[in-house]
């Protein structure tokens, strides 16, 4: 499909991918609203924390949300995306990934870019659990990348997943961590290492045999961490190992679905390759937006609404 020009005009101020990303991440507020957790349990014992909001009604329609690195269901783009998709019609499952409800999981392993086996379980578990006749996919960054690799891979899709749409989607892991680790992006690196550290530091506590304290010294970069924790726990034989062989980038071409990919020019943490514009330019069903502005995960809008909670209704319904 052509790439698809994009119509979304910032104010000036948020024209500076660094302020649409903080204001998105660290500023922005959603209130009046009320989610319903519910736990289910994955086929290697352990779980997943999935919290439910719904329109008003009955729905046959849902949305599977999934968040980013570190993020979880109460972020403000999933509870706004979550909104939007309620006052219009559709239920939301928001997925709290492994270690990201405020619980820790019971096993070694955690999430990570390519666990595509969580998002599996979880459309199973509707399928098998409730009525609904459509299903639909929102991911946000790590989980746009999950989304677009589960669509991608070997598998025979249940006839209800309609459509998806990955926000700000790293398309090449390696690419994206490369950005990660230049100077531009350094207050966005600290925080995240601060964060995955603190739970190494959780699963030390519980598999002390399995982290030592120089494993936990060896984490400088986020490289390291994938290097030290994420491509062991996960079986991979490195960091580089797990970037390739997770990046959704060479799963685009085997997608089957109407798919929208709306990835920022601006946005600090992708490198030239998580803009796959000859893959869109070959594909029926996978459409490329690239605004000029946005940042990561930001697209600020008027009302407290953003550009893509907007758009991705717009997409849903068009390919309804």
């Amino acid at each position: 499909m052509p790439l698809i020009p994009s119509l979304y005009r910032p104010p000036v101020f948020f024209k500076n991918g660094h302020l649409s990303t903080i204001y998105a991440g660290v500023v922005r507020t959603v209130n009046g609203f009320e989610q319903k957790r519910e736990r289910i349990e994955l086929p290697d014992g352990d779980f997943l924390d999935l919290d439910w909001s719904f329109s008003e009604g009955i729905s046959k329609k849902v949305v599977i949300l999934i968040h980013g690195l570190e993020g979880n269901a109460q972020r403000a783009y999933m509870k706004g995306s979550a909104k939007q998709f309620n006052r219009n019609g559709y239920d939301v499952c928001a997925v709290n990934l492994r270690t990201c409800s405020g619980e820790t999981n019971r096993l070694f392993r955690s999430y990570h870019s390519g666990a595509t086996e969580d998002l599996d379980a979880i459309v199973q578990h509707l399928l098998k659990t409730k009525d609904y006749g459509a299903i639909y996919i929102k991911g946000f960054s790590l989980g746009g990348n999950l989304t677009l690799k589960y669509l991608g891979e070997n598998r025979t899709l249940p006839k209800q997943i309609k459509a998806a749409i990955g926000i700000s989607v790293p398309c090449d892991l390696h690419s994206s961590c490369k950005e990660l680790l230049k100077p531009k992006n350094i207050l966005y690196a600290i925080r995240f290492k601060k964060n995955l550290l603190n739970k190494l530091k959780e699963k030390q506590k519980r598999f002390p045999e399995r982290i030592s304290d120089a494993d936990i010294k060896r984490v400088v970069t986020l490289k390291d961490f994938d290097d030290v924790y994420t491509s062991i726990a996960h079986g991979f034989t490195d960091a580089l190992d797990y970037y390739a062989k997770c990046s959704c980038l060479q799963f685009l071409p085997q997608i089957k679905i109407p798919t929208l990919i709306i990835n920022a020019k601006n946005d600090s943490f992708f490198g030239p390759e998580c803009y796959p514009e000859k893959e869109a330019k070959a594909h029926r069903n996978l459409f490329l937006e690239m605004p000029e502005h946005g940042g990561h995960v930001g697209f600020t809008g008027p009302k407290n609404i953003t550009y893509t909670e907007k758009r991705v209704i717009n997409f849903f319904n068009e390919v309804d």
